[in-house]
């Protein structure tokens, strides 16, 4: 059973609120849920919707077209009409409506939707939509919210700008009817939410039972038997998660969207109680910019605190050059890169892949970097604690790749995918020398890694030179040619110690094989259950390690496959031109998304549709708003 379900608003009207509440009522009912965020690159006041899928089985990806759109706002009804399936909520009173009255819908959107109902020979008033879904076979629900929200506001003597406020409430309340789940769990879900504010309790609370009672149920849901412990997280917060699992000392950061609400969580949750009657703290420092943020990070991680920094796009360029010094200087720093859309500022609450090659080669010069990929929020747990444990053992940045699309959505999942009993804190080759002046902080070893002692712990030197074993400047050729080995060899180093399923996924058995990295990952195995079903039997294969490449696992995995189709959104598939720059392999078809959205389920059942069928070599998907 699935479902999907998507509310949209202006921000600031509390559409994430009411997603998350909405969400969390569903959860607790026994469902699993996944959920996307979309928002506009402002504060206030421009739209955003968030997508929540329903089922009775893990999900990890959304779908192009939705069950239920909840809408309260003029502007929500008019930018997705075409997206609903089933049910579209909507305020009665704004029937008259006319598209070209919200200024805020961009024009080109405008300009499309227009087209759609001019085509069908329909006027541009909500009123107008109705008549065209209902010719679909949508159903719709007209919700008297102004009257509604009156009633509230003298129940409770409230002034009504603050009042009004809980029309997000409202409209959820409705779309929690047509589940047809009990009553009281969306209540219960608003209580744990407004817990601490008896007003906006009452307040959400009557609005959710005004909307309760506008609709019957749809779809009948029951609700079913929970077993385990089950979390509900979104990709910034099981990050943070992982990492003050992992052991993090230090983080530094400068504000950014998507990166900082990792920050801001770990912050929130610094103080650590160990269980032995004492409290270990993490350090987490807001910089002025990210020059220092990542010079920080690397300045904390030479006292021997697991360290680590948090950026998107244009802050990663700034690191750069502390990225490199850290890579002369063999400093063991993790960069958690949330990737967005690009280039320049670009769009910058929207997602993409276009950046692999900017984190594969950061930083001027040839030095290991080691790359790793989530894509999904379980991965991007383990990745974090991994990060930290490669950059310690091999002693080299390590740049953790998140796209906006994990870090912005959540997912219920069960605990016990998150492996936490197994994770283990690995430091490397730490040392206290007895002989301080003697020490050699960057001595020549086999593996390519040194002894390390924490700064205070012995003589030693940092400069942005080349240097000889104890730090002091040298161009001495000789010397320049064993450092420059000695630093490139950490990357066999660290593929010697990573397993291989840290490496790559590989998902069924076909000589179809969709290649991908990072967040398509959810929706190819959504829409594998669905090809399945057609009949069509396809196989995952996804890249996790970047750097090192796992050529051997991935050219393995490609022996005598018949198709071979790269699915990425950036328009260049960077990860298959890494693949074919490694084995000298190239995908034969191409699956392919930039927009700034994220890939939908049926959207790549559609294009491996066309495919198979048409051979049409390069599918370009554009779904999303």
């Amino acid at each position: 059973m699935r479902l999907s379900w998507m509310i949209g608003g202006a921000q600031g009207t509390g559409v994430d609120t009411s997603a998350n509440i909405f969400g969390n009522a569903v959860a607790k009912a026994g469902y699993y849920i996944y959920g996307s965020r979309e928002y506009f690159s402002n504060i206030k006041g421009r739209h955003s919707y968030f997508n929540v899928v329903i089922s009775d089985a893990p999900q990890h990806s959304i779908e192009t077209k939705v069950n239920i759109l909840a809408t309260f706002d003029a502007e929500t009804v008019f930018q997705h009409f075409d997206e609903v399936k089933d049910w579209l909520i909507y305020d009665k009173a704004l029937e008259p409506m006319s598209m070209d009255k919200v200024r805020s819908l961009e024009p080109e959107i405008a300009e499309e939707q227009a087209a759609i109902l001019e085509k069908a020979g329909f006027g541009l008033t909500i009123a107008d939509i109705v008549k065209y879904l209902n010719g679909k076979g949508v159903k719709t629900i007209a919700v008297d919210y102004g009257p509604l929200m009156k009633n509230i506001i003298n129940q409770l003597k409230m002034d009504p700008f603050i009042a009004e406020k809980a029309r997000n409430m409202l409209c959820a309340g409705v779309s929690f009817g047509l589940l047809g789940l009990d009553q009281q769990g969306m209540l219960d879900a608003i209580k744990f939410a407004f817990s601490k504010n008896e007003k906006f309790l009452n307040l959400n609370t009557l609005a959710a039972q005004s909307g309760l009672a506008q609709a019957k149920s749809a779809y009948s849901l029951k609700e079913l038997p929970k077993q385990g412990h089950r979390v509900q997280l979104d990709g910034n917060t099981i990050s943070a998660i992982g990492k003050i699992y992992g052991g993090l000392g230090f983080q530094s950061y400068y504000p950014i969207t998507p990166a900082s609400d990792e920050s801001t969580y770990i912050e929130a949750n610094q103080l650590l109680d160990s269980g032995k009657g004492d409290k270990r703290g993490i350090v987490v420092l807001q910089t002025e910019d990210e020059l220092a943020a990542i010079n920080a990070a690397n300045g904390a991680a030479l006292t021997g605190a697991r360290s680590a920094t948090a950026t998107s796009g244009p802050g990663f360029s700034l690191m750069n050059e502390g990225i490199s010094w850290a890579g002369m200087n063999e400093v063991p720093v993790m960069v958690t890169y949330y990737m967005r859309g690009s280039p320049a500022t670009g769009l910058p609450t929207r997602s993409g892949q276009s950046d692999l090659k900017l984190a594969l080669n950061a930083g001027h010069g040839e030095f290991a970097r080691i790359v790793i990929a989530s894509g999904d929020h379980a991965e991007v747990f383990e990745d974090a604690i991994l990060g930290l444990n490669l950059a310690e053992v091999c002693q080299t940045p390590v740049i953790h790749i998140i796209e906006k699309t994990l870090a912005n959505a959540y997912s219920v999942m069960d605990e016990s995918t998150l492996a936490m009993g197994s994770a283990k804190l690995e430091r490397g080759k730490i040392v206290f020398p007895e002989e301080p002046e003697a020490y050699k902080r960057f001595e020549i070893t086999e593996d390519g890694i040194s002894p390390r002692a924490f700064l205070g712990h012995a003589q030693m030197y940092y400069t942005g030179d080349e240097h000889n074993e104890y730090g002091h400047i040298t161009e001495a050729s000789s010397n320049r040619t064993q450092m420059y080995e000695k630093r490139i060899k950490k990357l066999d180093t660290a593929s010697k110690s990573i397993p291989d399923d840290k490496k790559a996924n590989i998902v069924g058995n076909s000589d179809t094989v969709l290649l991908t990295w990072g967040s398509p990952k959810g929706a190819i195995l959504d829409a594998m259950e669905d090809l399945k079903a057609d009949g069509i039997n396809v196989e995952m294969l996804q890249v996790r390690l970047f750097s090192p490449y796992p050529k051997e696992l991935v050219g393995k995995a490609l022996q005598g496959k018949k198709r071979i189709i790269a699915v990425e959104n950036n328009y260049n598939a960077q990860g298959a031109e890494i693949m074919t720059e490694s084995l000298l392999i190239s995908p034969t078809h191409y699956i392919l998304k930039w927009n700034g959205r994220p890939m939908a389920k049926d959207e790549i059942a559609n294009a491996v549709r066309d495919i198979m069928k048409n051979d049409t070599k390069k599918v370009v998907l554009n779904g999303g708003k």
